[in-house]
């Protein structure tokens, strides 16, 4: 949670003459000491990706003094990294997404986005839904009027795990449009490239993942992307509507961001509302999300403290509905 810092007037007085980069507890300078960006995860996917992009944009365009260095703490889907915040200073920073949220309320963690600082929502990817060129189902109100009218008779491929964004999105599209979620038949694989060799191969109707994942095999009309979700059609997707423009009214992001440990300052986390506000304005960083098919989606700390408190409630009425809550 946020902490207020009451200070005299003496107290102001000498923070004038602190340095834009501004002040923790007692009128000290922040930054102290090196910087470090926690990935929760191993070397390698979105995490990581995110982690050291951030580490290499604040260096590289001086947006910080101090060095900046990343650690991997992989475990629990997020929860040995996270735990490690929790022990920290405003000088650590983690990544994080959606599973903040939905660990615990699947019942595989005690840990809350209540229980750090978010500081910004950086960039998002996109849901997507999607099926064999040749299938039957060639728009997604013939799919869902199949799911409507016997839900276990669609196969939809998922990965890895029920009550990821790829699952909980369909989740979300189906109770929008009247179908029970509990009553699909969702198969489970490793990860996203399992999820479309699945499809690929016949061995599901319809596939809910990253947009990244089905991307190019549509642009090489191997599959066919029935819907996105987000608000607007994408710039180099525009032959696929969004779930909003075909009746079902949604918009799905699968955000990353930055958060800090509990207790931060108001001086520590308007820092950080500073440095990471420039990074995502730089053209690195237009790179990056170019290079990984993210959209934009920058939230300042105020801004993603409301975020959380919506997707929070957002998550836990699909949990429920998706049968999986503990």
């Amino acid at each position: 949670m946020k902490k207020f810092l009451f200070v005299t007037a003496a107290a102001a007085l000498a923070m004038v003459g602190c340095s834009d980069s501004g002040a923790s507890g007692g009128g000290e300078e922040f930054p102290q000491k090196n910087l470090e960006v926690v990935a929760p995860a191993s070397p390698g996917g979105g995490w990581d990706l995110t982690a050291r992009s951030v580490q290499k944009l604040l260096q590289d365009n001086d947006l910080v003094e101090e060095n900046i260095t990343v650690s991997n703490k992989p475990g629990g889907g997020g929860e040995v990294g996270w735990k490690y915040l929790q022990g920290q200073d405003a000088h650590t920073l983690a990544v994080n997404s959606s599973l903040v949220l939905t660990n615990e309320l699947l019942g595989s963690s005690e840990l809350t986005y209540e229980d750090f600082t978010p500081l910004a929502t950086l960039a998002t990817e996109w849901q997507s839904l999607a099926v064999a060129p040749d299938s039957e189902y060639q728009s997604l109100e013939d799919l869902m009027n199949q799911m409507k009218k016997d839900p276990s008779s669609i196969n939809i491929g998922v990965g890895p795990a029920l009550g990821n964004d790829d699952h909980l999105s369909l989740v979300q599209a189906a109770k929008e449009f009247g179908v029970d979620p509990k009553k699909l038949n969702f198969l489970v694989y490793e990860g996203g490239g399992d999820v479309v060799t699945a499809l690929l191969g016949g061995h599901v109707d319809v596939v809910t993942t990253s947009l990244s994942e089905v991307k190019e095999q549509h642009l090489a009309d191997k599959v066919n992307i029935l819907a996105v979700s987000s608000s607007e059609r994408l710039e180099e997707l525009d032959d696929v509507p969004t779930y909003k423009e075909q009746g079902v009214d949604m918009e799905f992001p699968h955000w990353r961001g930055i958060m800090g440990p509990p207790d931060m300052t108001e001086e520590e986390i308007a820092f950080w509302d500073e440095k990471l506000g420039a990074m995502v304005e730089t053209d690195q960083w237009n790179e990056v999300m170019e290079n990984n098919d993210w959209s934009g989606f920058y939230k300042n700390s105020e801004e993603t403290q409301q975020f959380m408190e919506e997707q929070h409630e957002l998550y836990t009425t699909l949990v429920e509905e998706s049968g999986m809550a503990k």
